[in-house]
């Protein structure tokens, strides 16, 4: 047999450099549970992000920077690569995938 999926909307941001700037409160929050670490490694004297850990419902998952971090209709979090987000997800109200101009992207609903 085969299936569809459902059509539900979720939120999501990509994950960039300037996290700690344009996550959105969801994730902040899940930081400050620690249900996500940030990934930090330190690169000529400075302090560098290049990804998360993200506590799933699977278990502990990695994200690099460029992935998208997804908070499902439970509220759960996940995180996933950007070629399969975009032939999952479209933007809430037919916008395009993708970042913003300057590389960053807040928390956006998207419909799956």
């Amino acid at each position: 047999m085969k299936y569809r999926k459902k059509p539900v909307v979720v939120e999501a941001f990509q994950l960039t450099n300037y996290v700690d700037m344009v996550a959105p409160d969801w994730f902040t929050e899940a930081v400050n549970k620690e249900d996500v670490f940030i990934d930090r490694g330190i690169v000529d004297g400075v302090a560098r992000i290049y990804g998360c850990t993200v506590t799933t419902l699977e278990g502990r998952m990695q994200a690099k920077l460029g992935d998208y971090i997804i908070r499902g209709v439970n509220g759960e979090l996940y995180p996933c690569k950007p070629e399969i987000f975009e032939k999952t997800y479209e933007k809430e109200g037919g916008e395009t995938v993708g970042c913003r101009k300057g590389g960053k992207k807040g928390g956006r609903k998207w419909r799956r």
